[in-house]
């Protein structure tokens, strides 16, 4: 992938999408894990807890081994972006040069509960509007992956990003994931250009009404949970 023009996409909106990451059939074996019990530590039910409409299941350890794969390969090329929006917000960089390494500080930190996602949205549901933070140890950036073909598969159900801009109404935007594609995106907040020099502007992400059909994808985060 061209990481140079991934990482300038982030700086200018926050999100980018990759090429192609996964075949159909790796994103199918992934979609059916969700029926298997035993892969997750807990399940929960949007609409029980006001977080919309839905279903979302976190992999309990150990991970699936193409779950684990992903999220490790993708860390060391985050990491400069983390780093750089770090010092432009003058902000501490915690971030080692290892996934193995951050993902010790966090149990360290009473963090120890494993992330990743699958999520299921059927017609009429949806994700409002949130953030993914777990504990004090957060990593900036995180992913979702699409596991069904948009169109074909399901319809409805883009991936929402709104950001909130100092003294300004915020921006709001809507991204189609192509099956097997990765969206990379903010995860709390990111470093925007101010009359000062930076100024960190929150993000929070959702999924808007899926309409017909059924739609799965896999959510990577780099921060464990408490």
């Amino acid at each position: 992938m061209d990481w140079s023009a991934l990482a300038a996409e982030l700086d200018a909106i926050g999100c980018a999408l990759t090429g192609p990451l996964l075949t159909v059939a790796q994103c199918q074996e992934i979609a059916e894990l969700y029926g298997d019990d035993k892969r997750f530590r807990s399940t929960v039910d949007m609409g029980r807890h006001r977080l919309g409409s839905g279903e979302y299941r976190y992999f309990g350890d150990p991970l699936p081994p193409p779950v684990r794969a992903l999220r490790a390969a993708f860390y060391p090329f985050l990491l400069p972006v983390a780093r750089l929006w770090a010092a432009r917000l003058g902000r501490a960089a915690p971030w080692p040069d290892t996934l193995d390494a951050w993902l010790a500080d966090c149990h360290r930190a009473g963090q120890r509960l494993p992330t990743p996602l699958l999520l299921r949205y059927r017609a009429g549901d949806w994700n409002a509007l949130h953030r993914d933070l777990y504990g004090e140890l957060v990593f900036p950036l995180q992913i979702v992956i699409g596991l069904d073909a948009p169109g074909v598969d399901y319809t409805g159900g883009e991936f929402l990003l709104v950001e909130q801009r100092m003294r300004a109404q915020s921006r709001g935007s809507a991204h189609i994931l192509p099956r097997g594609h990765a969206l990379i995106f903010t995860t709390r907040d990111r470093p925007t250009p101010s009359a000062r020099g930076w100024s960190a502007s929150p993000m929070r992400h959702g999924v808007s009404t899926v309409r017909t059909g059924e739609r799965h994808t896999l959510g990577l985060i780099f921060h464990d949970a408490a």
